[in-house]
């Protein structure tokens, strides 16, 4: 037989398809979901209830909203690279108290402008952060525990230090206020800042290779050690960063209300928790984003904000708070059975 003849007879080569686009995974899918999702309840609680009240959403009312929800969403900011590492920090709070009145202490009566106010929260929330860090990551105690155990501490260091004493917003310098009501072209200075460290977190996280190892981390710790990631100087770096988002949250809250006792923002730790988790950031770690932390503090504020408008008890703010909070955290759980078994299936294959 001829060679043509046999170059013939042989079967003809199956083509192989061309790649298509990758596949979002389950767990991405849902979550750009649930983001969307956020947004538009949030655009739809504002609308409903400016057309009970129409004051809501006048000048005066969007400035409210926008100041009663920029520490909050600085918290969450802060709270959610914790949380992307599989940790938790629960002294949140008591930091804010804490630097609040250092620093209230520290400028009462004197000329001491803005700058020095923000630095110095930043410091001692740095400093916070810093321990509770290293007894999370070097002495591998529970974050639960350690992050419990700090809020008390520290608790009782500002009410030690307090001894039942406020700061007056008449002993606060100007400058210092007019950083809590001042503004730019009408939108104030605190959601400015605010929006400024969650723009910059964002692009950490999606632009940087130590942003991304965090995200390694809380997906899979051991993975993530094998392929030389710094666990422990990841997950020191994280606190140190909530600390100090939470240390300048204290001193914008000196600005804001001018008025400062030693229990400042006490019990914030399990709401901007509920922003975190509700936002679409896995209790589990290493899915979600800092946007979507945001919208979860943007909804929790606008909700508090809504039923004080409609007269409504704050009951309900705690109950609906804890209802999104258990809905978050069940559908987390089943996005990740289904990715689980999504990825089983493909391994099979």
């Amino acid at each position: 037989m001829s060679a043509r003849v046999k170059e013939a007879a042989r079967p003809a080569a199956t083509a192989r398809p061309e790649p298509g686009p990758p596949r979002r995974s389950v767990a991405e899918t849902v979550l750009r979901v649930r983001e969307f999702s956020i947004g538009g309840a949030l655009v739809l609680l504002i609308l409903a209830t400016w057309l009970v009240n129409p004051s809501f959403l006048d000048d005066q009312g969007i400035k409210d909203l926008l100041l009663n929800s920029s520490i909050l969403v600085l918290l969450a900011t802060g709270q959610s690279v914790v949380v992307l590492t599989r940790n938790i920090d629960l002294s949140v709070g008591s930091v804010v108290g804490l630097t609040a009145f250092a620093c209230g202490s520290f400028v009462s009566g004197t000329d001491r402008g803005p700058v020095t106010v923000i630095l110095l929260g930043i410091a001692l929330g740095t400093a916070c952060g810093l321990v509770s860090g290293a007894l999370v990551s070097f002495g591998r105690v529970p974050a639960l525990v350690v992050t419990l155990g700090m809020l008390y501490v520290i608790q009782g260091l500002d009410h030690a230090w307090a001894h039942g004493e406020q700061i007056n917003a008449t002993d606060v310098p100007d400058g210092v206020l007019t950083l809590g009501s001042g503004s730019v072209l009408g939108v104030p200075y605190l959601p400015i800042l605010s929006a400024l460290v969650l723009a910059g977190t964002a692009y950490y996280l999606r632009a940087y290779r130590g942003g991304r190892e965090l995200y390694a981390i809380g997906s899979n710790p051991e993975a993530a050690r094998l392929a030389g990631i710094p666990i422990r100087r990841r997950v020191l770096s994280a606190y140190a960063f909530s600390g100090a988002v939470a240390g300048l949250a204290g001193a914008l809250w000196l600005a804001r209300f001018g008025t400062v006792v030693a229990d400042a923002a006490n019990g914030w730790e399990l709401t901007v928790l509920s922003a975190v988790v509700v936002g679409g950031i896995a209790i589990t770690g290493g899915v979600g984003t800092v946007w979507g932390a945001a919208l979860g503090a943007l909804l929790l504020t606008t909700i508090g904000s809504a039923l004080v408008v409609l007269k409504v008890s704050s009951f309900w703010e705690q109950a609906i708070t804890g209802a999104l909070l258990l809905a978050a955290i069940s559908t987390d759980r089943v996005v990740r059975s289904r990715s689980t078994r999504a990825l089983r299936k493909r391994r099979r294959q």
